[in-house]
């Protein structure tokens, strides 16, 4: 899931600027704190930095799977990163509620709550939830909140001190680097 879902329309970007990968389990309290983080990061980048979500369910947080593919769902009805913001908000009542709070926060966001139960039901986002945890695990991602930039991999699960300053480091030399390849 990207951040397109949750900005709406945006003014053309070139297709190769800065990704940042954002490793999640929309069930981790710590997840739920690196939001923070987030939003500071797409407010100084705007436009100029992809912030995409990837899915990496811990098998410790049982309802995490189905949120993911919630989320997916949410995506698809244009409102990904609202969805994934609020059940990050709730992720002690998602552990003691279960899918439930997954269906409550997309009647309280005007998603069509009957599309996301029943996505929970058919499973029709299985395979992007499975894809993403497929290809973090190839890259080494263990626990999560896990970044990717550049090519390189910074881990929150332990300690998100200083991940934010990094981050911003990684970007701001990718975009000067585009800037002089483009100039």
């Amino acid at each position: 899931m990207n951040d397109a879902a949750a900005s709406g329309p945006t003014t053309p970007v070139s297709p190769t600027r800065p990704v940042l990968d954002v490793w999640c389990d929309l069930q981790c309290p710590d997840c739920a704190t690196a939001l923070t983080d987030v939003r500071a990061l797409r407010e100084r980048f705007e436009d100029r930095l992809e912030i995409r979500l990837r899915h990496f369910p811990l098998a410790k947080h049982k309802h995490a799977y189905a949120a993911a593919q919630a989320a997916e769902e949410a995506a698809e009805q244009g409102r990904g990163w609202p969805y994934v913001e609020a059940v990050l908000a709730r992720t002690d009542e998602l552990g003691k509620r279960g899918e439930k709070v997954l269906v409550d926060v997309a009647t309280e966001l005007g998603l069509d709550a009957e599309d996301v139960d029943t996505a929970l039901v058919d499973g029709r986002h299985l395979l992007v939830v499975d894809a993403d945890q497929a290809e973090g695990k190839a890259i080494g991602v263990t626990g999560t909140p896990t970044y990717e930039v550049g090519g390189e991999r910074l881990d929150g699960g332990k300690s998100q001190d200083g991940l934010r300053a990094r981050i911003e480091e990684i970007v701001e030399r990718l975009l000067a680097e585009q800037d002089a390849a483009a100039g």
